[in-house]
């Protein structure tokens, strides 16, 4: 007997990678054990040339392939050169370097996922050559006139839950077609590997309805929402008291920190961060309790305990995950730790 493994892995795409994906069947031997490394055409996802094609697929998450089901099996593999170093569009290993530093602290993340569904070259949702109610009643509401791609969304929340994702939640969006997920509150590397994943499951969820998604984090231009992946975090000194709040916000204001971070979470963030529709300009950093139109925000719940966590509201919808969670446990840190704070 056999079963199917799916290998998905980043690619090099740039500015914003993309996920790809291709079937293995492994003996049923191999269940339970330590999957195969296998490989791949470099040449073909913008991760090698002609002449030295061959990249390493490595296995680093596996969970149950809810669309397959049964035995098979769905698994995330890190991209390595031959010799079995990382490559260079390898973000992941960057973060368990950092992952690993700072892991006294235990950092935790619960990243919102917002995406948009088109149907051919139009937002579900949007009329042929024009454009529907200006955004308003969309956001977590209900009836055929303002919610349009329920049935994939439920679907995909299946898929995830089937999985063994930590996904935590699902809502409609500000502009008509646009939705959101949310995954954790985990840990740095297992936020990130579950949130590929749960991008990977989502466009495959929607392919079977014929319908694509896309994490553009200005899938209309105008007086519409972009689609960000806001990104919640704390340590346990966080979670415990109120001054390492304090000190997690001025640390991602410092210097040149706010560029520093701003310029990795995702292309067209500029597009996206301009003050505007729940923004902070992309070129200007505050903090603020409550306030959605500061660059990190400090839920009200979080003041009124004196303790908890902070929402990082500046990082696209395309933001590679790997890089968002690096830059903050980094950031914040290691200013917890300079200050005393852990």
């Amino acid at each position: 007997m056999s079963f199917k493994a799916e290998y998905i892995w980043i690619d090099g795409t740039e500015p914003t990678a993309k996920l790809r994906s291709k079937t293995k069947i492994l003996a049923d031997d191999a269940k339970g054990g330590e999957l195969p490394i296998w490989g791949f055409d470099g040449s073909s996802t913008n991760q090698a040339e002609g002449h030295a094609s061959d990249c390493v697929l490595k296995p680093v998450f596996s969970c149950p392939d809810p669309i397959r089901g049964g035995d098979d099996i769905l698994v995330l593999c890190e991209v390595l050169n031959i010799d079995m170093t990382p490559h260079a569009s390898n973000t992941r290993a960057a973060l368990t370097e950092v992952a690993e530093k700072f892991a006294a602290q235990e950092p935790i993340f619960g990243i919102e996922q917002e995406y948009t569904f088109f149907d051919g070259t139009r937002p579900l949702g949007f009329p042929e050559g024009g454009f529907p109610a200006p955004q308003g009643g969309y956001y977590c509401g209900v009836g055929a006139d303002e919610i349009f791609g329920r049935e994939i969304v439920e679907a995909h929340l299946e898929n995830c839950l089937k999985a063994g994702l930590a996904i935590s939640g699902i809502n409609a969006e500000v502009m008509p077609g646009q939705w959101e997920f949310q995954v954790g509150p985990v840990s740095p590397l297992d936020v990130s590997d579950q949130l590929w994943v749960a991008r990977w499951l989502l466009y495959r969820t929607a392919e079977d309805f014929g319908v694509s998604a896309t994490l553009d984090p200005k899938p209309v231009k105008g007086d519409w929402n972009g689609a960000g992946a806001h990104t919640n975090f704390s340590t346990k000194a966080m979670r415990e008291g109120y001054d390492a709040i304090i000190t997690a916000c001025e640390s991602l204001g410092e210097g040149s920190k706010p560029l520093d971070h701003v310029k990795n979470y995702g292309a067209g963030i500029d597009d996206r961060l301009t003050g505007l529709h729940e923004t902070a300009p992309w070129d200007q950093y505050s903090y603020g309790v409550s306030n959605r139109g500061a660059s990190v925000r400090i839920p009200w719940q979080v003041e009124k305990d004196g303790k908890g966590y902070i929402e990082d509201r500046r990082p696209n919808a395309n933001v590679d995950p790997y890089v968002v969670t690096r830059l903050l446990v980094d950031t914040c840190c290691s200013a917890l730790e300079k200050a005393g704070q852990v």
